[in-house]
Parts: structure tokens; C-alpha cells; sequence
């Protein structure tokens, strides 16, 4: 019977994709342990992946057995997809990572990408990476972001107005580059250089006809925050790309100066704080448990450069709503997940989520109402030896937000 399901599921997967949502952009992690992919002994079922099907379905002859390990030779996952998304309407995306090691002693190493189009006329390209030095001593963390991005505003703070509404567009550059040094254990500690280049800006009108709140905080063409950051990070998760058990925690520390080219002095520090839970004990369902904190500690941010909902580091943070929706100068975000088998060999799960975020609006004031999230999803085995799921999530949010979701990789 389990084999049938995951016949009829793989012929009709393309349309699945074809019918869900993407995100417009990738989310970003920054792994330091090895994926745990070596099956237990207690396991008395064969863990599965859309190759094995596929493979299974048109009768080919047996693949090649997968090592349950990632070696210098790159393992790489890549999905081509149509959807539809609250930010991006009809979009093409061809995503995908790769993990690798520098030596055979050296912890899992990362790279991360997707090529999107959208009926929006956006253009997307993030490239993440996290690179691991031979003897573990040294993580370089990389991103760039290259962006033609329409998208609208609706304001700030958390107790806005969707009927705010105010169309935007503008080009968008990213150059982040951080190296972080293990001090004891599991604790890293370092810091980098970022830069964030808004171009080319246009804003609209209102759907309502009020004044969008971007013109009272100041019009520019065109933005820069340059600076930069003290990172650390402690991380004993089993696997970087979907964890079972352990804890992630990173903070960012980021001083934006003239003389390096922003537009305005601020600085900001980033509080980010995930937990993994195997419940029932024993089992491969896990309890996953987010706290993602961004706040302005000083200065006036760029209006582009406020935390601002989906627009946190891996891009994630607000399933349920429209990237972009809330807006300001703090913002305050929390989500649990539960993530369970649907069937015993790992292809097909399901999950539950429920998250809450909370924005104050310009600098100076204070945080607003909460805005929850919730919604179930559907997780699809891409890739067995690194743990990689097609993510496939609908979320609702309050004023009538609901809209699909669709990643390569856990949402966190």
C-alpha cells in the first residue's frame, strides 16, 4: 500500500508545484554540525527520496548507492517549479544546494541558490554559502542578492492597515561576507562586513488615498547601509538542513557609518534562537521552536532597510502573510512547528505551524498589536543523504492574509 501511495504521489507531484506558491526568495542558513543521515539501528524501514521513486515508478535499472555521508564530491539537490505566491503572483524558480566538505575530517560546508522570474517582472538571485576551513577552526558565511523587485508597502507598524497599500520598485544589491572562529566547542565568534544598496525607487499612491508612511519617513532614489557587524554563534544540531535534535542560536551586532558609505549612521542586533525536539522521544517527529528578534538599536534605518516581515535573514519569518507586510523599527517574532512521518520511509510528512510577530513602527516608538500565523504543510523527500524536503506550507494570517508556500529545505 505504501508503495502505491508513493507512486500516485510522485505522478502527481509536478502539479502540485505547478498549482503552490514560491517564496521570492531562499532562505539562509549557516550549518555547523554534519547532517545525521546514518540510519539507526532501531530502523527497520529503508528511508526513500524522490529518486528512489522515480526510479521505482519508470522502471529504471537500480541507482547507485548513496552514501550516508557528504564527501568532497558535492550532493547536490535542485527542483525546477511553477507557482504563485501573495508577493510574486504566476513565478518560474529553479532552486537547489549543495553540501560538501573541504577534508574528511571537516564539518559539512553549504551552498545555497535559486534563479526566480515572476509575473511581477522580479528578478531574483540569492547565492548563500557557509564554507568550512579544513580543520573546522574558521566558517566563512557568504550572500549576495541581486534583485529587480516591484513589491508593495503597506506601512509601518504592526497594527497598519492592509487597505495601506502602496506599491514600490526599486533594485536591490546585497554583499555580506562574514568569518566567524571556533573559540570552545559548539561557540563561534567572529565578524564581516555588510552592504545593502537600494536603487532605482518609486512608490505609488495608496489604495485608500492616505499618505504612504514612506514619504513621512523620507524620500530617496536610492539608499545604502554599509557596515560592520560582531556575529556569534553556538550550534550542536545533528544536521544543518533539517534537524532532529539540538540548538541554534546566532547573534548579529551591526554598526552602519558614513564613512563607509551609508546613507545614515544606525546599528541593529539580530537575536536568532531555534530548538529541536524529538516528541514523542525516539521517534523522527520533532518539535521545532523559533525566536528571531530584530531591533534597531540606534539611528534611523533606511525605510528599505527596516525589519520587516519574510525579510529576515532566511527570509522565512510570517508564514501566512505577504513578504513585506508589517513594517518598523523592532520587531518581535516567535513560531513553533511540529514536524511528523506520513509515511514510515521519510518521503512524505506533514506539519503544523503557528507563529506571531509584533512591529513598532519608526524608531523611538513602541511595539504594537500581534499579528499570529498559522497553517499545515506538506514535506516531500528530495534528497536522503542530506535530509533535504520540498516544503509545501499554507498559511493564514488576520484582514483575510492566507497564501501558499514553497521552499527547497526546512523553514528553519
Amino acid at each position: 500500500m505504501a508503495r502505491t501511495i508513493q507512486k500516485i504521489f510522485m505522478l502527481i507531484l509536478p502539479g502540485l508545484l505547478a498549482a503552490g506558491s514560491l517564496s521570492a526568495q531562499r532562505r539562509k542558513y549557516i550549518p555547523l554540525r554534519d547532517p545525521a543521515t546514518q540510519r539507526s539501528s532501531r530502523d527497520s524501514v529503508a528511508e526513500a527520496d524522490m529518486g528512489d521513486v522515480l526510479h521505482s515508478v519508470f522502471h529504471l535499472p537500480p541507482a547507485a548507492k548513496k552514501k550516508d555521508t557528504a564527501g568532497a564530491r558535492p550532493e547536490i539537490s535542485v527542483v525546477p517549479a511553477l507557482g504563485y505566491s501573495l508577493q510574486s503572483r504566476l513565478a518560474v524558480l529553479l532552486a537547489g544546494n549543495a553540501i560538501f566538505r573541504t577534508a574528511p575530517q571537516s564539518k559539512v560546508s553549504t551552498i545555497v541558490s535559486n534563479l526566480a522570474y515572476t509575473q511581477n517582472k522580479q528578478v531574483t538571485l540569492p547565492i548563500q554559502s557557509s564554507i568550512w576551513s579544513h580543520n573546522n577552526h574558521y566558517d566563512f558565511v557568504g550572500e549576495i542578492r541581486l534583485y529587480h523587485y516591484p513589491q508593495s508597502t503597506f506601512g509601518l507598524g504592526s497594527s497598519s492597515d492592509i487597505e495601506s497599500e502602496a506599491p514600490m520598485n526599486y533594485d536591490y544589491l546585497r554583499f555580506s561576507e562574514i568569518v566567524l572562529r571556533k573559540i570552545s566547542g559548539n561557540f563561534y565568534l567572529g565578524g564581516g562586513y555588510i552592504i545593502d544598496y537600494h536603487t532605482n525607487i518609486t512608490i505609488e499612491s495608496t489604495e485608500n488615498g492616505t499618505v504612504p508612511d514612506y514619504l513621512n519617513y523620507g524620500v530617496k532614489s536610492h539608499t545604502t547601509s554599509s557596515g560592520l557587524t560582531l556575529n556569534g554563534q553556538y550550534d550542536n544540531r545533528d544536521s544543518p538542513i533539517n534537524p532532529f535534535t539540538g540548538t541554534y542560536a546566532t547573534f548579529e551586532l551591526r554598526q552602519n557609518m558614513k564613512v563607509l558609505g551609508s546613507t545614515s549612521t544606525w546599528s541593529s542586533l539580530i537575536l536568532d534562537v531555534r530548538k529541536y525536539v524529538n516528541f514523542p522521544a525516539g521517534s523522527k517527529n520533532v518539535l521545532a521552536l523559533w525566536s528571531y528578534d530584530w531591533l534597531t538599536l540606534s539611528g534611523a534605518p533606511p525605510y528599505l532597510d527596516l525589519p520587516s516581515t519574510l525579510w529576515d535573514a532566511s527570509t522565512n519569518a510570517g508564514r501566512g502573510y505577504i513578504q513585506g507586510r508589517y513594517r518598523g523599527a523592532q520587531m518581535v517574532y516567535a513560531e513553533a512547528e511540529y514536524r511528523y512521518r506520513i509515511i514510515r520511509n521519510g518521503l512524505i510528512g506533514g506539519v503544523v505551524f503557528l507563529n506571531a510577530q509584533t512591529f513598532s513602527a519608526a524608531p523611538g516608538t513602541r511595539l504594537q498589536s500581534v499579528q499570529p500565523g498559522f497553517g499545515p504543510g506538506l514535506r516531500v523527500k528530495l534528497n536522503k543523504v542530506s535530509r533535504t524536503n520540498i516544503s509545501i506550507d499554507y498559511g493564514f494570517g488576520t484582514q483575510g492574509s492566507h497564501g501558499l508556500f514553497v521552499n527547497v529545505g526546512e523553514l528553519f
